[in-house]
């Protein structure tokens, strides 16, 4: 028989606490009999009916010391061990912080936002594709954290791991590499405190308030998708050329020397003398044919130019293949309409993940359905109600709404969809295709706005440098279906169709 230490009060107490997690108590007791376990590994981890073994250091059954709290971890009133500076809470009150997390204008409450107290510094990015898993997408090694609920809201603290009681806690907000930190004046502890201001609580505007990912934008003639990163709250200074240091810049697209693509479905192409001295942008066609500049970006965005892939095409079989390959090592791509060129004449298998069929442009209004066959679907089907932008749970009102696909296939998820035109106006997939997660690719069947110009519409024309075309300023509907959409893409990605 082998001989264990008897257990302590303290060991007792952080056993109950944290669920037979042992550290942070300092023991030394006599011995008692108990069964033999199976041997440590030297790392913490149990042997296999070693009483002790989740403690152990020693790799012999789990005999080793404890390990102390360090920084925050000690002003929990969930701690125990001599380090701990905070008392525990009275029997069934913990603390806790708990409100909404917001975007960047501090207007529309986000789903699937991480919410941490870190106890360690922060990791920094790098730009550009990369696999990040959902296991390990925060850093800091947090006390304590959370996700935002298809409400927006976070509760954070638990019964085993509260939040840190006292001045100058700090907070983390992060979806993919959007992140901001803020520090708490106090915390209180022993109760809920509530976080109310929506600009406390929002993602960052700019680089002074945190991370943001680099995101590329081509625009187009059919579509003002550039006006969107304004509404959500990007502050104007994030929007340089490409030798600038903003995070977002804007490439031309639809204006090449084809013969089909026409200035009539080219986008904006400069700046407004207020903005960058009335820089013109990139050509897009020129762009998008280098690896190298699309991996400079963590996310791009392509604005719908109005030219159908039956007509001339700006989208060699070079530039497909960088896409693609951009996609493949971990990018983010979203593709609006006629941008469905990159998948169904993509490379590989990128044609195969849905079944397209060119057909004329449903009636507006257009309703669609949510589809809630997955847990995102389901969030999406009540976040859409939450913020106003459906009055019917799983049911989305469209104005422009396309038909270009019918179905997906097994390797899409389809999100938004109606079954008596047949059609599917949202869906992504995971790249690369039948491979192991890594990048992720949104397709939207629909024009965010109609880009005529009129008075209640954005427009992208290139009469208009960048952001004279952009006139309203409140999200619609469909633009908060986007904006759902958007945040998800940067998120991390998960094994799955989409």
């Amino acid at each position: 028989m082998r001989r264990f230490p008897l257990l302590s009060p303290c060991i007792v107490a952080c056993a109950l606490l944290a669920g037979i997690e042992l550290g942070g108590c300092q023991f030394k007791t006599t011995t008692m009999q108990t069964p033999s376990g199976a041997a440590g590994d030297g790392s913490g981890n149990a042997g296999s009916t070693g009483l002790l073994g989740s403690a152990g250091t020693t790799g012999a059954g789990g005999t080793g010391p404890a390990t102390p709290c360090q920084g925050l971890a000690c002003r929990q009133s969930t701690c125990v061990g001599p380090d701990c500076m905070q008392p525990a809470c009275p029997p069934g009150s913990y603390t806790t912080l708990s409100g909404k997390v917001f975007d960047p204008a501090g207007k529309v409450p986000l789903y699937n936002v991480d919410v941490y107290v870190p106890n360690g510094p922060l990791k920094d990015y790098t730009d550009g594709p990369s696999c990040d898993t959902c296991n390990d997408r925060v850093s800091g090694s947090p006390v304590t954290k959370a996700v935002t609920d298809a409400s927006g809201t976070f509760h954070l603290g638990t019964r085993t791991s509260d939040v840190p009681a006292g001045a100058g806690v700090p907070l983390v907000f992060q979806v993919g590499k959007w992140r901001r930190q803020i520090t708490i004046p106090n915390v209180v502890a022993c109760q809920d405190n509530a976080l109310t201001d929506p600009q406390v609580t929002r993602l960052p505007r700019d680089q002074t308030e945190g991370h943001l990912p680099r995101l590329a934008l081509t625009t187009g003639g059919a579509d003002a998708l550039e006006c969107l990163l304004l509404k959500i709250g990007i502050s104007k200074s994030e929007f340089t050329p490409e030798s600038g240091t903003g995070r977002v810049n804007l490439f031309a697209g639809g204006n090449h020397s084809g013969t089909a693509m026409t200035r009539t479905s080219a986008g904006t192409n400069a700046y407004d003398t207020t903005m960058n001295g009335g820089a013109a942008f990139t050509d897009a066609e020129t762009w998008w044919e280098s690896g190298e500049n699309l991996n400079r970006y963590d996310l791009i965005l392509h604005s719908c130019e109005g030219v159908t892939d039956t007509q001339d095409t700006n989208k060699s079989t070079n530039a497909r293949a960088a896409m693609q390959a951009y996609a493949d090592a971990g990018g983010r791509i979203f593709a609006s309409h006629w941008h469905n060129y990159w998948i169904e004449h993509g490379m590989g298998m990128w044609p195969t993940v849905a079944n397209f069929n060119h057909q004329s442009d449903p009636k507006s209004p257009f309703t669609a359905t949510v589809d809630v066959s997955f847990p995102k679907g389901v969030a999406l089907s009540e976040w859409l109600v939450n913020v106003g932008a459906s009055t019917t749970a799983g049911q989305l009102t469209i104005q422009g709404a396309k038909h270009t696909v019918d179905t997906v296939n097994a390797s899409a998820q389809r999100w938004l969809y109606n079954t008596s035109a047949m059609t599917t106006q949202y869906f992504s997939f995971a790249t690369p295709v039948g491979g192991s997660a890594c990048g992720k690719v949104v397709f939207s069947d629909l024009h965010v706005s109609s880009g005529t110009g009129g008075a209640d519409n954005d427009s992208s024309a290139p009469t208009k440098p960048y952001p004279t075309g952009c006139v309203t300023t409140e999200l619609s509907a469909q633009e908060k279906a986007l904006e759902f959409m958007l945040f998800d893409l940067s998120s991390c990605v998960i094994p799955g169709p989409g």
